[in-house]
Parts: C-alpha cells; structure tokens; sequence
C-alpha cells in the first residue's frame, strides 16, 4: 500500500504493511475479548484515565469503547492501513471523541506536551526501535503524564526463554506481523525513564497452557514531573 506525501506528488509507504496478519488479527482479537479474558484486561487498563489521550498503535480499535466518560478525546495512532481502516469504523460508535491517523511509534505525528495520558496495548513487542517509541511517548506526555501499558515479553524458565529467543530468531516476526516474543516491556520503560507505577503480572490465558506469548504485564508508569 501507498500513501501520496502532502502536495508532492511523490508516493511513500505506509510505515507498516502486514495485510495478511492484519486480517487475521482482526478476527482473532475479537475471539479474543472472550476466549482469553482481554475485554476485562481492557477495562483494568483504561479504567480512570482523563483528559487528553494517545493511543500508540490502536490496531482494529477495541479499545475505543472502553474508555471512560472522563476523557475527553482520544487521538489513535495505527501504522497498518488496513487495521487502521477498522479503527476508523469503531471510532464512530465510540463514546468518547477518537481521531484514527496514520503513524509510527518512533515518530508520533502530534505535538510535545500535548497529551494527559497514554496507552500502548500489544505495541512494544513489534515497534522497531523500543527505545525510539518511548522517548516519543515521553515527548507528547505532559510532565507527570501516565502511560497505561498492557505487554508481553519473556517469562517462564530457562526452556520457555530458550523458545521465545529462537522463535524471534526465525519464524515467529514473519508470522506476527514483526511480534517478538523476548523483548522486556517493563525493563525498557525503566531504561526509557518512566517511573513505574503499579504493575501486575498477567497471564493469557490465565488458567491454560503456558505459551510463548502468554507471559504479560499490565500497569502504568509515568513521565517525571520534571523531565
């Protein structure tokens, strides 16, 4: 897919292009607010957000209707055109205020300071750069702004790391639409200089098999009030 640059005339990629996990993604998130317990996860991970919001890499938009009354629009960010296609069609029967736009993590279209909170929900494990995609968050953030997050990445023993690790040597980022399954949210939110808040370990699913992917986290962290 293309987009047209702003009266250039010239074409430029779409940031990300993963058509086929993006259509299979879109069926399978929505199986997934049941059959792995995501719609309350969720509701925990926006629950008592305000004001101004960034949401980095929306996907197909489940999350629109769960925000609280209390904010007072959403600005949604979503690289893959054809997710975000479908975010702009949940944005309308959202009940808060969203605007889905085209771009990338490492460098968010938006102004610095202008946003009361932001959310990454199964974003970090496929961004390019981590550290790139946080310190553009920390930018947009105002001082003492939060970053709701909702992650997965490494856990388990030694064998489970071992898998994780070759799974993102081969296989799994070609099949995951660029998903790793070793990198450590929380770690890289320290290195980025959020101080974290509240965090809780998840499982997904919570009572099933150990997977590769089901070792999760959930918290908030916040930008420092004088950063």
């Amino acid at each position: 897919m293309r987009l047209m640059s702003a009266g250039a005339g010239t074409p430029v990629r779409d940031p990300v292009h993963h058509p086929l996990f993006a259509r299979f993604y879109a069926r399978y998130s929505v199986t997934a607010e049941t059959s792995l317990g995501m719609a309350a996860i969720r509701e925990r991970l926006l629950s008592g957000l305000s004001g101004r919001v960034i949401e980095v890499g929306a996907g197909n938009g489940l999350n629109f209707d769960r925000y609280p009354g209390s904010v007072a629009e959403v600005v949604a960010i979503e690289p893959e055109r054809t997710l975000r296609r479908l975010a702009a069609e949940a944005a309308v029967r959202a009940d808060v205020p969203v605007d889905v736009v085209p771009g990338a993590a490492e460098a968010l279209p938006v102004k610095s300071e202008a946003f009361d909170a932001a959310v990454f929900s199964l974003v970090l494990c496929s961004v390019r750069d981590v550290q790139r995609a946080l310190a553009e968050v920390r930018r947009v953030l105002r001082p003492g702004g939060e970053l709701r997050f909702f992650e997965h990445g490494a856990g388990g023993g030694p064998a489970m790391r071992f898998t994780q690790r070759a799974l993102d040597r081969t296989v799994w980022p070609l099949l995951g639409g660029g998903c790793h399954l070793s990198r450590e949210p929380v770690a890289e939110l320290r290195a980025a200089g959020f101080e974290l808040g509240p965090y809780r370990r998840v499982f997904l699913p919570e009572n099933g098999p150990r997977l590769p992917s089901s070792y999760c986290a959930l918290g908030v962290a916040r930008k420092p009030s004088e950063a």
